[in-house]
């Protein structure tokens, strides 16, 4: 007797909901995309449970007649395809035929749909993949699909799945993905008896974007645009300051399909190189548009990944629409300042979270009536840029000597006016300093909105763009005392790799025995007693890194060293070296986020200030 023996249908068709039927959320996936394709306008998903129990998908699309109906829950069978060839080119979302049969196979199933030009519609129902139950019924124009008990025939599959708050997270994520990928369609998510999503269906992205996620992540938006022959990428970013601790805030949209892909998450990983903190992502939402033939969505059951002809091209593509869009070419420091955001608490009432001591001076602050002495490791950049360290640093001297003839009190009363650019009477008042806290904050003003400024960070932003620019000839300073340094040998291997690049950046390096080096020269702007202190953190930095490419040993240096160099949280500036800094800070190419992640500029909008005072 053979051993080999085919299955029958009802076996089959578990066996296929297993490749598309993952949890509820697959089920919505499925039927989403199948409104879509009809070319719906409105859809609405109910859920409870987290699907478990109910999915419901309404949509107003062009519905099916009686022959359709029976044969769109029978497998293999579809409108989008005719044949093999066409699977390489079709450009709607779905076209298994089994997603309807098999969905039906393991839960409770029913479809209402209707022509607008039939006057009655059909109703389809199917439990646990039995033979389906067909008769006319009264519908509005459409097709509402309902699952219910899903998995109820398949015990070992449902106790698989996570809490119905898992799963109906799960489902809110499918439902704001399919939202972000057709903003054309008005979406609206009600999860146990409550609307939790809700687009405009206005056919703008940023218009979807703003409706899910908030007007905090709206005015944090940054355009993003590339296009060559083959490529066309549109989209939005948001600023390194609107972070998340994952990344199912980037949605990857390719030729209309949700997708997951590794070389463009990459891309935007490495282009925001140097502006995130370690834990932290971007919204990203990027629209990808390739030829149909260049991309196999097939190398997955739910096409939940998909697989480029060319992912370095892509790759390449992504990292240029990314990089392009974070620098804020043309835009001033005031429009790149993140906004800080007033908490709510639960009763609705603006809860500010610092207190107004913590601006208030120490006693210490308010005896000393002269800023102690202080100039810049690294002078700032002039007003055209340039780095000429020798004649700014001379002003800023001069600066220092005469501020120490002018009270304290009085340099904050009195606004640079003098050196305040020139501006027309309809334009924009440029942002002034107007005092220090803390000795850490620097506090602007534009019109009535007002700016808290990191001044650390923001000097570390300025060094760490500039010796960017001068990686390749940074300037050493040669050490009166060469320093012998032992290092492990794991260290001792890292350091011979890449001796030539660190050399390039500054750090003169000479073996002088085994797994120990003898340090000649360091970056001019790292001081001597700090010079070993800054290689051991360097290497240590690289050492965490897993095979650190060129790129990353590059931005491990250039960070340190900028940190070192840059003014430090205690240092008092007087009101001309604030206003030298934030010009500077405005020059760089990314002043958003030092070159740790960390935010360098807040601003608190007139109607921030005033919620906070609850005087709205």
């Amino acid at each position: 007797m053979s051993i080999v023996h085919l299955l029958d249908d009802d076996t089959v068709n578990k066996i296929a909901a297993g490749e598309v039927v993952e949890r509820p959320a697959s089920v919505v996936k499925e039927l989403i995309e199948n409104a879509v394709d009809a070319g719906a306008t409105v859809i609405e998903t109910e859920v409870m449970a987290g699907g478990t129990s109910l999915m419901r998908v309404t949509d107003n699309g062009c519905g099916m007649n009686r022959e359709d109906a029976e044969l769109a829950v029978k497998r293999h069978a579809t409108s989008k395809i005719e044949n093999g060839e066409d699977i390489l080119t079709v450009p709607t979302l779905g076209f298994r035929g089994e997603a309807l049969p098999t969905i039906a196979a393991v839960s409770r199933f029913s479809m209402v749909t209707r022509r607008k030009e039939d006057e009655l519609g059909v109703s389809v129902r199917i439990i646990g993949g039995k033979k389906p139950e067909i008769s006319e019924a009264g519908a509005s124009p459409g097709t509402t699909v309902k699952v219910e008990d899903l998995f109820f025939n398949t015990p070992a599959r449902k106790k698989f799945m996570k809490t119905t708050h898992t799963e109906g997270m799960k489902v809110n994520d499918c439902v704001v993905k399919a939202a972000l990928a057709e903003p054309g369609v008005s979406f609206r998510l009600i999860n146990n008896n409550k609307v939790s999503v809700k687009t405009p269906g206005t056919g703008s992205l940023r218009d979807a974007i703003v409706a899910i996620y908030g007007g905090a992540v709206g005015e944090s938006l940054l355009p993003l645009s590339f296009k060559d022959e083959d490529v066309k990428i549109t989209g939005f970013l948001t600023k390194p300051s609107m972070l998340r601790s994952s990344r199912a805030w980037q949605t990857f949209i390719v030729n209309g399909r949700v997708v997951e892909n590794k070389a463009m998450a990459r891309a935007v990983d490495n282009a925001y190189h140097s502006l995130l903190p370690k834990a932290g992502y971007p919204l990203a939402v990027l629209v990808v548009e390739v030829p149909a033939r260049s991309v196999d969505v097939n190398v997955h059951p739910r096409k939940a990944e998909i697989k480029f002809e060319d992912e370095g091209r892509i790759f390449k593509a992504v990292y240029k629409a990314v990089v392009d869009a974070v620098r804020p070419e043309g835009q001033s420091l005031e429009q790149v300042a993140a906004v800080a955001r007033v908490p709510e608490r639960r009763d609705g009432v603006p809860a500010p979270s610092f207190s107004v001591a913590s601006f208030a001076p120490s006693a210490e602050q308010e005896t000393s009536a002269l800023p102690r002495p202080f100039v810049p490791t690294v002078p700032f950049a002039d007003r055209k840029g340039t780095a000429n360290f020798a004649e700014v640093q001379k002003e800023l001297m001069a600066e220092k000597n005469s501020a120490s003839r002018v009270s304290y009190e009085q340099q904050q009363l009195e606004p640079l006016v003098a050196d305040a650019p020139e501006t027309k009477d309809d334009a924009p008042l440029a942002m002034v300093p107007i005092g220090q806290v803390a000795l850490c904050f620097i506090i602007a003003q534009d019109g009535d909105t007002l700016y808290i400024i990191d001044q650390h960070a923001a000097h570390e932003r300025v060094l760490y763009d500039r010796f960017s620019a001068l990686a390749d000839d940074m300037p050493s300073q040669q050490l009166l005392v060469h320093l012998l340094l032992d290092f492990s040998t794991q260290e001792s291997e890292l350091l011979e790799r890449q001796q030539e690049l660190l050399s390039k950046l500054g750090f003169d390096l000479a073996k002088s025995g085994e797994n120990q080096f003898r340090l000649c020269s360091v970056p001019a702007d790292i001081p001597m007693d700090m010079a070993e202190t800054t290689l051991r953190k360097i290497l240590g930095w690289l050492m965490e890194m897993h095979a650190p490419t060129a790129a990353e040993i590059r931005h491990a240096c250039l960070a340190m060293t900028a940190c070192k160099a840059a003014i430090k949280r205690g240092d008092e500036l007087n009101l001309r070296q604030m206003q030298l800094l934030l010009e500077a800070l405005s020059e760089t190419a990314r002043p958003y986020t030092c070159p740790h992640g960390r935010p360098t500029i807040l601003r608190f909008t007139g109607t921030e200030l005033a919620k906070m005072f609850k005087r709205t």
